[in-house]
């Protein structure tokens, strides 16, 4: 069936249309497909335009290169190739037939049916397409599930989950960024019956969808479906604190911070910093990302709105302005307070009012006052820090000599 014509300016702009009628003539059609038509149904950001068409791959690079265009066969198995126009890279791939599917590697046959192409892939909404004149092409139902709020897979649940088992999370993850309500019965009763499957998915692709669910609008509904379904603790190896995750974001909302997924996953999923070591086998994170989330488990419950300014200035300094919001957050998220205590939005808001100063001493300072370089150079020094720190950063001359005099002595 087709709905009514796209509006959207994007399909009307060069170099896509140049792309478009290159694609679409002497024999062959091409149109947009997937995440971009989806987007602009339901009136969010067009960030990347994908293009499917019934040319074969050989023939693609052809018409690309006789127009002056630069074409990579980044996928060319799979009948994709990367064609680059005025700088924009545009994936245009052939349509398809799923011979066989084992996981994301599936042996494909390619074709020229148009809705055999769209049955192949994962949910309704994903499987829409466009002409250049704007018409939308939908075989499967994806323009009312757009409408009802509905993330639904194609055809058997099950069966579709079976092609590849990421499926599992990438279901919860439309759902948190475009669901309405309740996720898709059928759909969640594959998703548990098809959940140990999970444990064959390689761990980047776990995080790279764990990370963008965490980041989505409806992030905490999503997750508390999956708990429910026990599945969110098998992919984090833990007991989630939705509660927590839950606060936090309510948190960045109140002080007007985008959402940060590290930290989102931290509040989920950290309590202690052996927490984040488990996540780092389990989900392959970067090591910033591991660090991160080790600095978030690490004695949060010590911070408490009572602190005042004073002992967050030396938290600040200790940590910098990143980790500090981090862990800041975290405890005001488990801690009874509310969102609008104003002692814990005065701590969380510190980076915005106070930049942490430079250490005023140098081991120079203390060698001019006899200390021998060496481990006692390098002791005096922390122990000058330390004192500075407790003294609450002074920077007259005064104080920091007599800081100074004081850690020589001692050293």
């Amino acid at each position: 069936m087709t709905a009514a014509p796209l509006d959207a300016a994007w399909l009307e702009e060069s170099p896509l249309v140049d792309l478009l009628i290159m694609l679409d003539r002497d024999g062959e059609e091409a149109r947009v497909v997937g995440g971009a038509v989806r987007n602009s149904l339901l009136g969010e950001p067009v960030r990347e335009i994908d293009v499917a068409t019934t040319a074969l791959p050989p023939e693609v690079i052809r018409r690309a290169q006789a127009a002056g265009f630069k074409a990579i066969p980044t996928g060319i198995e799979h009948g994709t190739v990367t064609v680059v126009a005025d700088g924009q890279p545009f994936e245009v791939t052939t349509l398809r037939e799923d011979v066989e599917t084992y996981g994301r590697h599936a042996k494909v046959m390619f074709g020229r049916d148009w809705r055999r192409d769209a049955e192949r892939r994962d949910f309704t909404m994903n499987a829409l397409s466009a002409s250049r004149d704007g018409t939308v092409h939908d075989y499967v139902g994806g323009v009312a599930d757009i409408a009802a709020g509905r993330v639904r897979f194609i055809g058997n649940a099950a069966t579709r989950i079976a092609e590849d088992y990421l499926r599992i999370l990438r279901f919860f993850r439309f759902h948190a960024a475009y669901g309405v309500g309740a996720p898709d019965p059928e759909g969640v009763a594959a998703c548990i019956g098809g959940r140990a499957g999970l444990d064959r998915l390689s761990r980047e692709r776990v995080r790279m969808e764990l990370i963008k669910l965490v980041s989505a609008r409806h992030a905490v509904p999503a997750l508390a479906a999956m708990t429910e379904a026990g599945l969110l603790d098998r992919v984090l190896g833990g007991v989630p604190l939705l509660a927590s995750c839950a606060n936090l974001i309510k948190l960045e909302g109140v002080l007007a911070l985008a959402p940060d997924p590290v930290r989102r996953l931290g509040a989920l999923a950290v309590f202690v910093p052996e927490d984040a070591e488990r996540l780092r086998g389990r989900l392959r994170l970067t090591n910033a990302e591991c660090e991160r989330l080790e600095s978030i488990g690490d004695r949060w419950w010590h911070l408490a709105r009572a602190a005042g300014e004073r002992a967050g200035r030396a938290l600040l300094y200790r940590l910098g302005p990143e980790r500090f919001v981090d862990r800041v957050l975290v405890g005001w998220s488990r801690s009874p307070d509310g969102i609008a205590d104003q002692r814990w939005h005065a701590l969380a808001t510190l980076p915005s009012r106070w930049n942490a100063p430079t250490l005023p001493i140098k081991a120079a300072d203390l060698i001019a006052r006899g200390v021998p370089k060496g481990p006692r150079l390098g002791l005096a020094l922390r122990a000058a820090e330390e004192a500075w720190i407790a003294a609450d950063f002074p920077s007259e001359a005064g104080s920091v000599g007599a800081i100074t005099d004081a850690a020589a002595r001692a050293a």
